[in-house]
């Protein structure tokens, strides 16, 4: 008799569905990563320098553009390794 959870296919793993999940599900933590980062970033610069809303305003921008900016060349270079791996078909 074999454990619960063993029979079937791998889940964790570079071979498992886990494993291929893994670069999708790391993609918003980086966007979320880099918004917080230069939120707080900005709000140092703002105690530091009585900026006002300015830093913390600025850094929050920074973050959103550059985050996207991330994401959106990661999800773009993803989808492009699985088309050359034939995920996807046409027809």
């Amino acid at each position: 008799m074999s454990a619960p959870g063993s029979e079937g296919p791998e889940t964790s793993g570079p071979g498992g569905w886990l494993g291929a999940a893994g670069p999708y599900l790391t993609m918003g933590m980086e966007l979320a990563i880099a918004v917080v980062g230069m939120f707080f970033i900005g709000r140092w610069i703002d105690a530091a320098w009585d900026t006002g809303p300015w830093g913390m305003f600025t850094g929050l921008v920074i973050g959103v553009v550059g985050g996207f900016i991330r994401f959106i060349r990661r999800a773009l270079a993803l989808g492009r390794a699985e088309d050359d791996a034939g995920g996807t078909k046409n027809g």
